[in-house]
């Protein structure tokens, strides 16, 4: 037999043995790592478990449930009392209806009166969005006592009001750019900025909230800015 065949014959052998040794040892050292894995898995069930057993995460658990329940009893307190909506009042109910509130938003109009027609588009749409303060509206021309009472001369009127005490007003538009078409984002940017509301976030906005209603409401009255 040839020398150098027997060689070559050995080193392949040796090379193959060498191989099949390297595969072993690969398996192995796979099987070691599922094995880890599965123990890790484990061990992190239990680590699971025990937290869900942890006094502290009930005890958080049973304070979010009972901030949850004693917010909604406070919007449903806040429902009874009027808030949510956009209401009108008489002139009987008027004392009761803002010293019943922290926050009250009072719009005094005339039924002729476009411009009051304008503003009362824009609260309607804001008092759903700001259930903490109420929203209401009073007949000037049915309210003469409180008209006379709070110096209101020039229609329409907001008067906002914090425990019953009349702290600041909107007279006709001059504070929301002079212009009809403001947006209704401009009246709440006002009203945040003398604290009778809190700022909202929003992930959308339509159009007429961004940009103001570039639609006219129909009016036979003079659409200047009117006078009581």
């Amino acid at each position: 037999m040839d020398p150098n065949s027997v060689k070559s014959t050995l080193s392949n052998l040796a090379f193959g043995n060498v191989m099949a040794a390297a595969a072993r040892d690969y398996q192995k050292e796979l099987l070691a790592q599922e094995k880890g894995q599965a123990s890790s898995s484990v061990n992190e069930e239990v680590d699971l478990d025990e937290l869900m057993d942890d006094p502290e995460l009930e005890k958080l658990h049973a304070d979010r449930i009972a901030a949850l329940k004693k917010e909604a009893e406070k919007r449903q307190e806040l429902k009874m009392q009027g808030h949510g909506e956009y209401r009108e009042i008489t002139e009987a109910d008027f004392l009761g209806e803002v010293t019943g509130s922290e926050k009250v938003v009072c719009h005094f109009y005339h039924r002729e009166f476009y411009r009051c027609k304008i503003m009362d588009k824009h609260l309607k749409s804001l008092a759903p969005k700001h259930f903490k303060t109420k929203f209401i509206k009073l007949d000037a021309e049915n309210a003469p006592f409180f008209v006379t009472k709070l110096g209101i001369k020039t229609l329409p009127c907001v008067i906002l009001f914090r425990k019953g005490v009349a702290t600041d007003r909107l007279v006709g538009f001059q504070d929301l750019g002079g212009k009809d078409d403001f947006a209704t984002r401009t009246l709440e940017s006002f009203l945040v900025k003398k604290g009778i509301i809190e700022e909202n976030k929003r992930e959308e906005e339509d159009d007429d909230y961004l940009e103001g209603s570039r639609r006219t409401v129909r009016s036979s009255v003079n659409p200047d800015s009117d006078s009581d």
